[in-house]
């Protein structure tokens, strides 16, 4: 059975959805693996590599497409694609389903088994499989070092015969998978951090890695939902959570927003006066950019700089900014969901969509959408 990975035509996209090292593993497995030429290109993975790694490198894509068992990639397909797809080809990717209705249309209609990484269930079995989390990690740390670079001040204290520099403050919103690696960063560099979290065993974990947690009562059940996100605030809810973060913001050099709603636009959570409120040359870094953002005032892919000097940055992509590592990880998912359902003996896929892991993340399969969430669509 053949594993394709084509390169990504996004322009912003940086990764690659398999490495030298994944597609090894994949050969060993006992699969064909061809990548199309230039797919590591960008994350310092010369087409060498792949040949030394048993992989075949082709240039028509076309062709490639048509006759994969497995297709590999990190974004979504073109619709043009999907229909040169063989019925019965497994493609695993993102695909944003809750935003894509035609596309799973388009899908089903071409008779592929279409994997949604997004919807890998977030349980002990399938960690070493899920995307989201392995790519909102180095998100998290990238965001601080882009922090880093782009702040006029340093972050660590310094003790100098000229006097004392105090420690960069940085605020971090939001403590899942990002939120806490942006902490851990920032307190490695050297900054005072605090963080905020609805969840209150999220406070705890940014508390066990040094940071101070602020704490609100926002009153009802705030904790996490079953796959692990924020649940969704009232309107009063979140007024009161503005209110209380406007105070931190204002002393802060650096505030770093993380909160995202599972399948919706992402929370506004800090609007424009608290914005204007905030010291001259702070800055924000909204991860939540491509999903809306989480600062009024957020242009994706844009630094805005506000009359009072402060700094919206809410960039696509920021896991791309280490693409070696952030496609390592990635290749390592993929391979990962491929060989926990991969029958070596019988050189097989297993398609048991009662799975508990499959029946979370197939969304389309012989010719029709399956997933319980998106039938309707």
């Amino acid at each position: 059975m053949i594993v394709f990975a084509p390169k990504e035509t996004d322009p912003r996209e940086t990764r690659a959805a398999l490495t030298p090292e994944t597609a090894k593993k994949l050969v060993g497995l006992g699969l064909e693996v061809q990548v199309e030429s230039g797919l590591g290109g960008r994350c310092d993975h010369p087409d060498p590599q792949y040949s030394e790694a048993g992989a075949t490198v082709i240039s028509d894509r076309a062709a490639a497409l048509a006759g994969a068992d497995f297709v590999f990639r990190v974004r979504k397909p073109a619709p043009a694609e999907i229909a040169a797809l063989k019925g019965g080809c497994v493609h695993v990717s993102f695909l944003d389903p809750f935003n894509e209705p035609e596309l799973l249309e388009a899908m089903a209609g071409a008779g592929v088994t279409a994997v949604s990484l997004e919807m890998i269930p977030r349980t002990t079995l399938a960690q070493k499989m899920d995307a989201l989390s392995s790519q909102a990690n180095l998100a998290g740390y990238a965001s601080v070092v882009l922090a880093a670079d782009r702040m006029n001040k340093i972050l660590p204290m310094m003790m100098t015969p000229a006097g004392t520099i105090s420690p960069a403050k940085v605020f971090v919103v939001g403590i899942g998978v990002a939120g806490l690696q942006a902490i851990a960063t920032a307190k490695r560099l050297g900054a005072r951090v605090t963080a905020f979290d609805v969840r209150p065993e999220a406070l705890e974990q940014a508390e066990s890695l040094g940071a101070k947690a602020l704490r609100i009562d926002l009153g009802g059940d705030t904790g996490g939902t079953a796959q692990g996100y924020a649940k969704e605030l009232t309107p009063e809810q979140l007024e009161k959570q503005r209110a209380a973060q406007a105070k931190v913001c204002a002393d802060s050099d650096v505030v770093i927003t993380t909160a995202k709603v599972f399948g919706r636009k992402s929370p506004v959570l800090i609007k424009a006066d608290v914005v204007a409120g905030m010291k001259p040359g702070s800055l924000i870094i909204d991860l939540a950019a491509e999903s809306g953002g989480n600062v009024e005032g957020t242009v994706l892919d844009e630094e805005i700089v506000t009359d009072k000097g402060v700094k919206i940055v809410g960039l696509s992509n920021m896991e791309g900014r280490v693409p070696t590592h952030a496609s390592q990880v990635f290749a390592a998912n993929l391979g990962n969901f491929l060989e926990h359902f991969w029958d070596a003996e019988g050189k097989s896929f297993g398609l048991d969509l009662e799975d508990e892991i499959l029946k979370g993340c197939v969304l389309t399969h012989g010719g029709a959408i399956v997933h319980e969430k998106f039938k309707g669509e």
